[in-house]
């Protein structure tokens, strides 16, 4: 990567961004998921080394600035792996580890996100958001199997605020 970012390097690789490769990190990611599900072991090997191409680059232009390194990413990876699978790495019981709940726990608390809602990606595409935002909201008792549902719990609401 250094050789390709180099004085005698590419100087497509060489004009690159953070920015500019945003992008080719969504399009690897998604080429991933296409291999994984036309069950292709070839195309999903050359896909997973694409997407990991991407998260080179955007170490090496991170270094470039002085932010952090890929040793630096991994070594982040490798913590925070640890850290959320204490029934893996630590003395914590293991059938604590099968919650997803405390999964989402400590990952709110790692990031110290706010609120219900808090961590979904605004990037993410709009009918994933959705998804994930409706799954947020469905944890805390926010689902319903039909419109009638939504409709008595709006209701429910809109006393509240008359009485307020």
């Amino acid at each position: 990567m250094r050789r390709l970012l180099g004085p005698e390097g590419c100087p497509w690789d060489r004009a690159q961004t953070l920015e500019s490769l945003r992008p080719y990190v969504v399009e690897e990611a998604y080429e991933v998921v296409d291999a994984i599900d036309r069950g292709e072991r070839d195309a999903l090997k050359e896909e997973l080394g694409d997407l990991l191409f991407q998260v080179v680059f955007q170490s090496e232009i991170a270094a470039s600035k002085g932010w952090f390194t890929i040793d630096d990413v991994v070594e982040a990876i490798c913590a925070k792996m640890i850290r959320r699978h204490p029934w893996v790495f630590g003395d914590a019981p293991k059938e604590e580890g099968l919650s997803a709940e405390r999964w989402e726990a400590m990952k709110a608390k790692e990031k110290r996100i706010a609120g219900v809602l808090g961590g979904v990606p605004v990037a993410l595409p709009a009918l994933l958001r959705a998804m994930r935002v409706s799954e947020k909201a469905a944890a805390v008792g926010f689902d319903w199997q039909d419109a009638s549902g939504a409709r008595a719990k709006i209701d429910e609401e809109l006393r509240e605020v008359d009485e307020a």
